[in-house]
């Protein structure tokens, strides 16, 4: 008759047994039942929100924002300043250029010097480029987001841009204010936040207009 496996060893028996089943478990089982629900039931979402053209092209993600730029002068000059695309709906500001690889801000509290030049400096710009007041910018118009990728304005700093698209590409005013309103998404739960319209899908959309 063989002598009874230790104590010690059959507890170690049993805790290998458990690690196996609680590895199949959790570590199979239920990321592969989880990505099944997600698929079936938010599928765009989890496949990153893909923000497509008419004929299907990849474009972005409708969760993270982009710049539209005019292109470089000088390709090769890294130095060289951006410049904004009149016939594009702008995005608001970015302390890491919209790399999705950097998302950041720029870590400059309210009482920085810095920051205040820097605010002034783009409500100026803003201003100019759209063709308002400078005291009617938009706080979303100088200020970045958190992290730097929100594909989000206000509704406020959207329409402001109506006019300056419209000239650029020959639209209506009425057609973009229309595009604005389509793209105009409500608050997070129905209650967090503001009103905001999503740069990336409405820009998207613009692109498809005659």
């Amino acid at each position: 008759m063989s002598k009874p496996l230790p104590t010690t060893v059959r507890t170690h028996f049993t805790a290998l047994r458990m690690l196996l089943v609680m590895t199949v478990i959790l570590g199979l089982a239920y990321p592969l039942l989880i990505a099944g629900i997600g698929q079936a039931a938010f599928g765009d979402k989890a496949n990153g929100s893909i923000v497509r053209t008419a004929d299907g092209k990849e474009i972005g993600s409708s969760l993270l924002g982009q710049s539209y730029d005019l292109p470089k002068q000088n390709p090769d000059d890294a130095d060289e300043e951006a410049r904004p695309d009149p016939q594009w709906f702008q995005p608001r500001p970015s302390a890491n250029g919209y790399d999705p690889k950097a998302s950041g801000a720029s870590n400059l509290g309210p009482n920085s010097e810095d920051l205040a030049k820097t605010v002034e400096a783009r409500r100026a710009a803003v201003a100019a480029f759209d063709g308002v007041d400078p005291a009617s910018v938009p706080v979303d118009a100088v200020t970045a987001s958190g992290s730097g990728l929100d594909p989000h304005v206000s509704v406020a700093y959207a329409r402001e841009q109506v006019a300056r698209v419209a000239k650029a590409r020959n639209l209506s005013t009425q057609t973009l204010d229309g595009l604005v309103a389509k793209y105009t998404e409500g608050r997070s739960l129905g209650f967090l936040g503001g009103e905001g319209v999503n740069i990336v899908r409405l820009n998207t959309a613009l692109a498809e207009q005659k």
